[in-house]
């Protein structure tokens, strides 16, 4: 129960964050590093394919990324993706909040006459990338003199974040370490050297609404999210104060992160029930899990008597609807935006023998009302055009539910 496997969705989306937060949506990467799956780790994927770290027919060693590919070919699943060790790394350093790197996020943009190009999706503000003046809508050419045109978008994540070391020893780059970026904007291109650093994705944002309520913004459940929302609860938000919970753009991250964070706003109970190779388990806001799973360390005693709305759209994934379909099935709060992503599956990541992975779906996780959100995702109690401000109406009806002085 370890990752909400925000590895699966840049793969099946196209978007891929260095770093900064896991990818939105189908045609962005608001968030970054990576999206949103539902892994939650242990060893029963790796029973689903006989010949595994084994041998081929012919008695030769396989090709660990080459296999891989294989077993996410075979399983035919568009959340399944497979990862070199060297992405992999990469990837899951991300989900502890912080990475080396140079703080830009990329998507695989296809053009009118069907290229295919590399785009900077968006810029981590104070990063190397920042301070050099790349912006979102640069197009990323080549990296260390290598074009990336035709690259998958995860390689050049790993290119971005460099590497020492090759196979199950891979790991990223020091920080100091150069990395060439050759851009182009609007027909003019440029070339940039930059030096990584070690860079912290700040998860969680607090500030006052002016309707005097808090908005509280996550951005993806890395590790230490769910501590920060609880931290904003207890010390931004007054007796009676409504909570505006953003988590517009938010593509999941780590499972156990939601659903401590779930137990800010709920008193104990049922967050949400998946399943695992047939398997049928429940996790709970007092960190109890049914079946044979590890329990989410939730802790009980949330905050149920804050006025809730929060706030959802296209790029609301995985974790993130989790956590909403708990605190709309629930009735603790208002659902308000557009319908989310839909990104309900469970991935569980198979290790081959030169450190690659294998993340392969095992099952679904449903709301505690018995919603699977696979497909179909989450609408809304008020439904607003993405178009429209639904941040506006959020407040609206967030002052609506406030007590009256």
């Amino acid at each position: 129960m370890v990752f909400a496997g925000v590895l699966a969705t840049g793969a099946a989306t196209g978007a891929w964050g260095e770093g900064v937060q896991p990818g939105a949506g189908p045609n962005d990467s608001a968030a970054g590093p990576l999206p949103a799956s539902a892994h939650f780790g242990g060893d029963g994927a790796r029973a689903a394919h006989g010949k595994a770290g084994g041998t081929h027919d012919d008695g030769r060693a396989p090709d660990g990324h080459a296999e891989a590919e294989e077993l996410v070919s075979r399983s035919g699943d568009r959340w399944s993706a497979a990862y070199t060790a060297r992405e992999y790394e990469g990837l899951k350093q991300t989900l502890d909040g912080e990475y080396v790197g140079v703080g830009i996020s990329v998507r695989r943009e296809r053009g009118s006459r069907a290229t295919l190009s590399v785009t900077v999706a968006r810029v981590l503000p104070g990063s190397p990338a920042d301070r050099a003046g790349i912006r979102r809508g640069d197009r990323l050419v080549a990296v260390d003199g290598e074009d990336v045109a035709e690259r998958p978008v995860t390689d050049v994540v790993a290119r971005l974040r460099g590497s020492a070391g090759q196979g199950r020893d891979a790991r990223p780059a020091e920080p100091g370490s150069s990395v060439e970026l050759r851009l182009d904007r609007d027909g003019r291109h440029r070339t940039e050297t930059l030096k990584r650093e070690r860079l912290t994705v700040d998860a969680v944002t607090v500030g006052p609404t002016a309707g005097g309520a808090t908005r509280i913004k996550v951005s993806s459940f890395t590790k230490g999210s769910a501590r920060q929302i609880h931290r904003a609860v207890a010390e931004h938000v007054p007796e009676g104060g409504g909570i505006l919970l953003d988590l517009r753009g938010n593509a999941g991250g780590l499972v156990s992160e939601a659903v401590e964070a779930a137990s800010a706003f709920l008193d104990g109970g049922l967050v949400a029930t998946y399943e695992e190779n047939g398997t049928q388990r429940a996790l709970y806001a007092d960190g109890g899990a049914s079946g044979n799973a590890r329990a989410v360390q939730a802790s009980s005693g949330g905050s149920a008597a804050h006025p809730l709305v929060v706030l959802v759209d296209g790029g609301t994934m995985s974790a993130a609807e989790l956590l909403t379909g708990a605190l709309q099935d629930r009735g603790r709060a208002v659902v308000v935006g557009s319908r989310t992503f839909g990104k309900g599956s469970v991935q569980m990541p198979r290790k081959l023998s030169d450190g690659s992975v294998a993340e392969l779906t095992v099952g679904h996780y449903a709301t505690p009302s018995g919603r699977t959100l696979d497909g179909k995702g989450i609408t809304p109690d008020l439904s607003v055009a993405a178009s429209g401000n639904a941040a506006e109406r959020a407040r609206t009806v967030l002052s609506g539910l406030q007590p009256r002085p």
